[in-house]
């Protein structure tokens, strides 16, 4: 029975690939033909004729009609076309894209250009027909002419070409080629011209109205004798600080220069200051003389004072200007205080002291302010870190506030009137140093020499990471290759280290050694600094005392036996050497005790292009900045000493 109903059922029929695809794509035709009828609308049933319609307008009744015909067979055309489109579409599914469709052809750049002679043609030889000569430019590279083209040359020969006298009549400032700006006078000179002598010595303002920077001394303006006296002191060309700061002090602007150390400050403030001073009336009675100088000179230490006032002296001989120094720590036998208010009643024009002595002096009422118009601050970072911030800006307000000048940079100066121009120079520009020019300067010029704080570029910088019971002999074989002709000062953190190590290389024999230090008085402490600036001794080794403004010529070596604290005074350190364009050398004992200095030596090595040691390249203090270094505490600030 079973078998019976099996052989009943029909058999199943093997359908083949092309049988199948034809068979849905016939299902398919099917359901989209049916889905369509279901969607056509239904036809409305045509209106009732009104009376009259097509009996008394049979035309109107036809055309009526053609149109109805013309409408259904536009939509018979559409619904066609989207069908075939549709069909389209299914026989890509199941069949595939066509074959042979064509690939898109993209015409190369060459195919788009039809030149009229052939690839093989020589296009550079003499058209014989028309005697032209050949075409190409003569090339003159790295002789300063735009793209190698000689664009003179050219035109001489174009207008050559056109008549024999054409060449010489041609427009002269259309022939011209430029030329750099050394070779140029000052009336040539362009703001292109301006902008690269800038750029070629890194000089950089901020402010409104600059002037622009002289080349030479002899375009200062700083008048005959002057002049002279820069000529009898050697300065042969200004530095970069004096070329932009020179003009400016001649214009009675307030001025903050920031250069690096060894850059030729002082005489960047003391020349426009005797300029001023030179036409200003010289006291002619005791009484005029009471009123006090016409400018006032502040520095830290002593030692820049006394230097500051030597380079005064000397480029002001002749002039009868008479300067004096106020600082204190001289014991001679008679009261420091007594013998310069003596100096003070005789008179002077300059007074150069320290903030704390003079401050004294007007407490004592030795000395005033009255007639003091002109201002500078040097060192003024190196005053507020040592605490002389109050003695500052005591000695500022003992002036007549008349003198400043208005705030308003666009309100016209009373000629009648005399104000005051306050100068501030220093290495670096923290922001007390800020704080302090807001306060007393007005609309000043920002002068930048060179990157705040950064080393000057010709100290070569070597940095040996070592430990403490190394440093002695390092030390010892640095000064045996030093040799008897050459000087070399050595830094360190104290006084007690100073006098310790003194006494051990001179046992060494080594060279011939003194020592800089506050324990010192100020006899000894100048004894020491002549017998180093005149050869008798070769080797200084002393405190940051020694750090700033004191120039002494041709230190070839800078050793910083005991790393500073910080970054800035590591800077004035190594200042001490490559000064007036002159190289130098500075070799640091680096510790794993001084990992306070370590981020920011190394980024200063990193942009001096000077070699880190491994060690400071590892050490993770030296990846990040104090204070921010995850799971550490910020660091202490460093403790500030004061010298007397």
């Amino acid at each position: 029975m079973k078998r019976t109903l099996d052989a009943a059922e029909p058999s199943p029929v093997f359908l083949s690939r092309e049988k199948r695809q034809r068979l849905a794509l016939e299902r398919r035709q099917a359901a989209v033909a049916d889905q369509r009828r279901s969607e056509l609308p239904t036809p409305p049933p045509p209106p009732h004729d009104p009376p009259f319609s097509c009996r008394h307008y049979p035309d109107r009744h036809r055309d009526r009609r053609g149109r109805d015909q013309d409408r259904d067979g536009r939509e018979k055309d559409r619904a066609e076309r989207a069908r075939e489109k549709e069909l389209e579409a299914i026989r890509e599914q199941y069949l595939g894209g066509s074959k042979d469709k064509k690939p898109k052809t993209v015409a190369r750049p060459r195919d788009r250009f039809r030149l009229d002679w052939a690839s093989t043609d020589d296009t550079s030889r003499v058209d014989a027909v028309n005697n032209q000569p050949p075409h190409g430019a003569l090339l003159l590279y790295g002789r300063g002419f735009l793209a190698g083209i000689d664009r003179r040359e050219q035109k001489k020969a174009a207008a050559a070409a056109l008549h024999k006298d054409a060449a010489a009549t041609y427009d002269a400032l259309d022939m011209r080629v430029d030329r750099h700006w050394t070779d140029k006078r000052a009336e040539e000179m362009t703001e292109r011209d301006w902008r690269i002598l800038r750029e070629d010595f890194g000089i950089s303002y901020r402010g409104s109205r600059v002037p622009r920077p002289m080349r030479s001394w002899a375009e200062s303006g700083l008048g005959a004798e002057l002049l002279r006296n820069v000529d009898r002191a050697g300065y042969r060309k200004p530095t970069p600080i004096q070329m932009a700061a020179v003009p400016l002090g001649l214009q009675r602007r307030d001025v903050i220069g920031v250069a690096q150390t060894g850059s030729g400050k002082t005489a960047a403030f003391v020349l426009p200051m005797l300029a001023y001073i030179a036409r200003m009336p010289l006291p002619t009675s005791h009484s005029e003389a009471d009123e006090g100088p016409y400018a006032l000179v502040l520095a830290p230490t002593r030692e820049l004072a006394q230097q500051i006032e030597r380079e005064t002296v000397k480029l002001a001989a002749c002039l009868g200007i008479r300067v004096v120094s106020i600082v204190g720590g001289k014991s001679d036998g008679q009261s420091t205080i007594q013998k310069q208010a003596s100096m003070l009643e005789r008179g002077c024009e300059v007074i150069v002291a320290t903030p704390g002595r003079l401050l004294d002096c007007l407490e004592s009422r030795y000395a005033v302010l009255n007639r003091c118009s002109y201002v500078v601050l040097d060192e003024a970072d190196r005053m507020i870190d040592m605490g002389f911030e109050p003695q500052v800006v005591g000695v500022l307000d003992a002036m007549p506030s008349s003198h400043l000048k208005p705030e308003n940079a666009d309100e016209e100066l009373d000629e009648a009137r005399t104000y005051r121009t306050t100068h501030m120079f220093s290495a670096t520009m923290p922001p007390a140093v800020e704080r302090l020019a807001r306060k007393y300067l007005r609309n000043p010029v920002v002068v930048t020499v060179g990157s705040a704080g950064k080393a000057a570029d010709l100290v070569t910088q070597n940095v040996v990471m070592v430990k403490v019971q190394e440093k002695m002999p390092r030390l010892k074989r640095i000064l045996a290759d030093l040799g008897k002709d050459r000087t070399a000062i050595v830094f360190c953190n104290t006084k007690n280290s100073v006098e310790k190590l003194t006494h051990d290389v001179e046992n060494a024999g080594l060279c011939r050694v003194t020592a800089l230090h506050g324990g010192k008085s100020q006899d000894e402490r100048m004894a020491s600094l002549d017998g180093f600036r005149k050869g008798r001794f070769n080797v200084l080794v002393a405190t940051d005392l020694a750090a700033r403004g004191i120039d002494v010529p041709e230190v070839a070596h800078v050793i910083n036996y005991e790393m500073p604290s910080s970054i800035d005074l590591y800077t004035h350190r190594i200042g001490r050497t490559g000064r007036a364009g002159k190289k130098g050398l500075s070799t640091s004992f680096l510790t794993l005790e001084d990992t306070d200095i370590f981020f920011d030596l190394r980024q200063m090595l990193v942009q001096s292009n000077s070699p880190v040691p491994p060690e400071l390249a590892r050490h993770e203090t030296s990846k990040f900045k104090p204070g921010s270094l995850p799971g550490r505490p910020p660091r202490r600030n460093g403790t500030v000493h004061a010298y007397h």
